[in-house]
């Protein structure tokens, strides 16, 4: 296993529910602290990591999340199984039989698998219908209450998707929990790693952001401390390259480029900023591919209402499964992505910068 692909397992396998961030910030930390001039944290705990070419230039903000989707323990019954609440967006057909690893104050985790009642035992009419969240239990394999607590486990542990990082038989293509977003953090690394030996006008800031899914919180926070002039998200987005699924639905392809978002539901893209983007790639030859999400928001949606507005965009790497145990994404997009925003990096220097935002 090469330099990065050990580092994209070392963060997608970082446990990190929103509002539980720390061991994922801390795998983060260990690769973009060598590479940045400081680091520091914001009251919310999102980790902001600077590297200055300029000084007195643009603060041009790349911003991953820490956080992924998961759960947290509500309640532990009399028999020992566990109540639980979504901690981020989850579709309950994904969810059943799935194991899942439960973090305990102690530090200690307790291995799990989300459970119901048997269809076997179900109406017919049952059977039919998905079944809801609110009826499955976590099963640790406890005799009772009393015993489950003795093992550490207590109402507001942290509950993390199981899955082991896997190179497929496509060398290209990485299987593992967490993309999301895992991968942005990759890439604010690989950004301030590309720019160590090349001058750029202006000061940029690598973000791993807190609790993005649950309602775009760190970036928000983090924003406010840096007051950036631009700002982009780095996440994940749908692939559209499986069966059944139009393009009216989604347009990407993996391993076709980088997501440029024109549209989601938390932002409009700043067309002065996405116009600077797409131009950049071509003259790189840089791969790039549009995409439009009805549904959803990226970090971007809360940076670009921070201060006076800051012209922002959301670059995305097209990932199948996102919001479940397992997604599989392209390697060469997320070096594309990489090598798109360090070309961007680089132009932006404080003429460019009112130029996009002030014309």
């Amino acid at each position: 296993m090469d330099e990065t692909l050990t580092m994209l397992k070392e963060l997608t396998d970082a446990k990190g529910i929103p509002g539980n961030e720390r061991e994922a910030r801390d795998v983060f930390r260990k690769y973009i602290e060598p590479l940045a001039d400081s680091v520091e944290l914001d009251g919310l705990g999102s980790l902001i990591a600077k590297k200055v070419g300029d000084e007195n230039g643009p603060k041009i903000m790349i911003a991953g999340h820490l956080d992924e989707i998961g759960f947290m323990v509500t309640q532990i019954d009399d028999k020992g199984f566990l109540k639980f609440q979504t901690v981020g967006g989850w579709w309950s057909q994904v969810m059943l039989a799935q194991r899942v690893t439960v973090v305990t104050r102690k530090g200690n985790t307790v291995t799990g698998v989300i459970g119901s009642k048997p269809p076997h035992i179900l109406p017919p009419e049952a059977r039919k219908k998905p079944f809801e969240i609110k009826d499955m239990f976590i099963d640790i394999g406890a005799s009772s209450k009393e015993e489950a607590m003795e093992w550490g486990v207590l109402p507001g542990d942290m509950v993390v998707p199981y899955f082991e990082f896997t190179v497929m038989n496509n060398e290209k293509l990485l299987m593992a929990k967490a993309w999301d977003n895992r991968i942005g953090l990759a890439i604010a690394i690989g950004v301030l790693q590309g720019l160590q030996n090349e001058k750029h006008p202006n000061v940029v800031y690598g973000v791993g952001a807190v609790q993005e899914e649950v309602g775009l919180r760190g970036s928000r926070t983090a924003a406010t401390k840096i007051q950036p002039d631009i700002g982009f998200a780095v996440d994940v987005g749908i692939a559209g390259d499986t069966p059944g699924i139009s393009a009216k639905e989604a347009m990407s392809k993996m391993g076709d480029g980088p997501q440029i978002v024109l549209y989601d539901a938390s932002m409009v893209s700043h067309k002065g900023l996405r116009d600077l983007v797409v131009d950049t790639a071509e003259e790189n030859g840089i791969p790039y591919q549009f995409e439009s999400i009805p549904g959803g928001g990226t970090d971007a949606g809360s940076i670009h209402l921070v201060h006076n507005g800051v012209p922002s965009l959301s670059i995305g790497v097209a990932t199948r499964y996102i919001h479940s145990h397992a997604g599989i994404l392209h390697r060469d997009d997320f070096e594309n992505a990489v090598k798109l925003i360090v070309e961007v990096v680089k132009k932006l220097d404080r003429d460019t910068v009112n130029r996009i935002t002030f014309e």
